[in-house]
This record gives structure tokens, sequence and C-alpha cells, in this order.
């Protein structure tokens, strides 16, 4: 069979059409690694499979006792973007702080600037404060941190009594409380103690994203969706009953209900911006 030569011309411009739109697909993202982006984490807190909504909604722990929830907050710091190499980037940690609070919209979202270029494959963070930060002068513990204005202030995460921050509060009602009124709460803190040895309720929590990346380029700036599962605050190595254990602070149960909700946190998806 003879060609000529448009029949030619014609044959090698589809050739290079085909060749330019299979380079340009997801995966074939062109990756800078001198260059930095941003990216953002969002926390939804749900119950099981339906969205937290406070005040209104009843749920059902593990043990079959129903309960409503008033006040969730829980604060998330120094966090590390992790690669499947093995490699991280771990976020400076004065940029590193957040009060996640779920009668506050805007707080569920996390956005971490100056992130180095890559496929990222996982996150790992602390629920609470880390040790070093809150035996630290008041100086080294502003914004977010500043234990008399703002957030920590107004939403009470600072025991003043037990100098340390709260570093989960969950407070609501339930009918199976054996305190006045009904009332649960669940203020969970602890970081090691200052001058002598004490609760120990630090814990960091590891994301794997299952196969899935958060790519981050200077252009393409990702969005991880995660899921707070408070479910998984009464339920995992310990079930708690509302009966038994409605308020839970200071003490030595508290670091039970920590080993718990350091697994309340699973990837829902990510998309790209």
């Amino acid at each position: 069979m003879k060609f000529n030569f448009s029949s030619i011309y014609l044959f090698l411009s589809l050739i290079a059409v085909s060749l330019i739109f299979t380079s340009c697909n997801d995966n074939d993202v062109v990756i800078d690694p001198t260059t930095t982006g941003r990216i953002r984490i969002e926390f939804d807190n749900i119950v099981g499979d339906r969205d937290l909504t406070l005040n209104t909604a009843n749920y059902k722990n593990a043990a079959g006792q129903n309960f409503t929830v008033s006040k969730l907050n829980y604060y998330i710091s120094n966090i590390k973007l992790l690669m499947a190499n093995g490699s991280s980037f771990t976020v400076p940690q004065d940029s590193s702080y957040f009060l996640i609070r779920e009668s506050n919209a805007a707080s569920q979202e996390v956005t971490i600037n100056n992130v180095p270029a890559g496929e990222y494959t996982g996150v790992q963070f602390i629920i609470g404060i880390d040790s070093l930060r809150s035996a630290s002068d008041v100086s080294k513990r502003k914004g977010i941190l500043d234990e008399l204005s703002g957030p920590t202030n107004a939403e009470g995460m600072y025991w003043n009594w037990n100098p340390g921050y709260i570093f989960l509060m969950l407070e609501g009602t339930s009918d199976s409380a054996s305190s006045p009124n009904g009332k649960i709460y669940y203020h969970i803190g602890g970081f090691g103690g200052r001058t002598e040895k004490t609760l120990n309720n630090i814990r960091t929590a590891k994301v794997d994203f299952g196969g899935k990346k958060a790519i981050v380029t200077s252009t393409l700036s990702p969005e991880v969706h995660l899921m707070a599962d408070v479910l998984k605050i009464f339920s995992g190595s310990t079930q708690v009953s509302f009966s038994k254990n409605p308020n839970v602070m200071f003490q030595d149960y508290s670091s039970f209900i920590a080993n718990n909700y350091v697994n309340m946190f699973t990837l829902d998806h990510i998309h790209a911006d």
C-alpha cells in the first residue's frame, strides 16, 4: 500500500496528539522539588455514619447508651506530612498548633504553607500539646495557645488549677449518666508534669492515605479530608460507660480515653484545588 506525503504527515500528527494527551494525565504531574506549595487538612467530626450536630441530635455509644454532644474541641499539633519513600516534612513547630472546634467551621480547616513539592501519602500529628511547649514560658505560648485570651481562654481549654492544656474536651448529656442532670464531660489533658512525673495523655495519631496521594506543587494545593469519629472516644481498648464514668478529668481513667481517641481519625478523600 502506497502512502503519499499528506497521508504520512496526517499519520504522524495523530501520533503526536495522542502522545500529548497521554502524557498530560493526573499520574504525570511535573513536580519540581525546589518549589513549595500549600496543603489543607479538613477535620470533619462525625458520630459513626452520621454528621455531628451539637445539642439536638441523639446518638448511641457502643454500650447502647444514648447521648447528645454540646461541645467538642481538640488540639492538633506537631504535624508531619509523610511520603511513600519514608521521608517526611515536619511543619515548623511555631506554625503547627491548631484548636479544632465543632462550633466554629473555620477552625476545622487547617492550612499549611511552604510545603515542599512532592507526593504525600500520610499525615501524623499530636492530639494535644507537646510537653516542651506545655512547660515553656507563657511568652512562648501565644496565638492559639494564649491561655489568657483568644479561643483557648474562651473555650476554657486550659487548667489554671493544674496548669496545662485540655487536649480534648467533649461535653453533653445522657439519660444513662449517673451525674446530676445527666451531664457527661470528658476533659482530657496531662503532659507528664513540669517538676515531677504526672499523667501523660499526649497521643500521636497517624493516618495513612491508603494508596492515595496528596500531590503538592506550586500550582496544586490538595485538600485532605479527615473524619474524626466521636464514637471512637468511647470505644476501642476501653468501652466507656456513661453510668460508670460520666465525668472524667485529671485522673488515671483519662489515659484509657486518650488510648481510644488516638484512633478516631481516618481519611475520607483527597482532592486538588
